[in-house]
């Protein structure tokens, strides 16, 4: 039987999500990659390597890497972290793909980003464009029109209304509200529960309703 195989680079909890996602598409996840040497693999009976020295070692001993796709499982605001990691897939000609759920609604209109992730229950509305190596989490909702950029992470139940726009690795959390036609700069992070009624410039963290700015990054 032949099936897609994948390698994640994160061995975490969000590996384990990927890895059941992976499985509902017929895929399977056959090695793990981290930068942390005291990690251990978050997948049963997979093997987990570390960092580039430990993918090339993977690599060295690999036969062919036809049907064998890359994912990167880390979330938060590492998007540029997300983005690093697929060049270095797409270095060694291993492609990246996008995943999204089954439960997921996916306007036709909407266009997603290479090795971006939309998972359970997650909402990708009518011209609403995300960029690569994005995170839509557990019922995170993106309305019509809005233009994400790359390496954003939309946390569980996080909402973008209509015309929204956010920069570059921006970090959305959990349950917050983002209001129509609002602008958030790159590398901006908006605080669990937070609803944003103004735009937000790069590099700040805001948190509270109306959520305002605490912090640069």
């Amino acid at each position: 039987m032949n099936y897609s195989k994948y390698v994640v680079w994160g061995s975490s909890g969000h590996a384990k999500v990927l890895s059941s996602l992976i499985s509902l598409t017929g895929g399977q996840v056959v090695a793990l990659f981290d930068n942390n040497s005291s990690a251990v693999s978050a997948l049963k009976e997979v093997p987990l390597f570390f960092g580039k020295n430990g993918f090339q070692k993977w690599f060295d001993y690999q036969k062919s890497i036809d049907d064998t796709y890359g994912i990167a499982a880390i979330g938060g605001s590492r998007g540029n972290d997300r983005l690093e990691i697929h060049r270095l897939f797409h270095s060694y000609g291993i492609e990246v793909k996008s995943l999204i759920h089954p439960t997921a609604s996916v306007c036709l209109t909407a266009t997603i980003g290479k090795g971006s992730q939309l998972l359970a229950q997650s909402l990708l509305a009518a011209d609403a464009v995300i960029g690569k190596a994005c995170i839509l989490n557990h019922q995170a909702s993106v309305d019509h029109e809005c233009i994400i950029g790359d390496g954003v992470h939309l946390a569980p139940s996080s909402t973008l209304c209509g015309c929204v726009t956010l920069g570059n690795n921006v970090m959305i959390g959990a349950g917050a509200t983002i209001l129509p036609r609002i602008t958030i700069g790159d590398n901006t992070v908006v605080g669990a529960g937070s609803t944003v009624t103004k735009n937000l410039p790069n590099n700040v963290v805001a948190i509270g309703t109306p959520a305002r700015i605490v912090k640069n990054t």
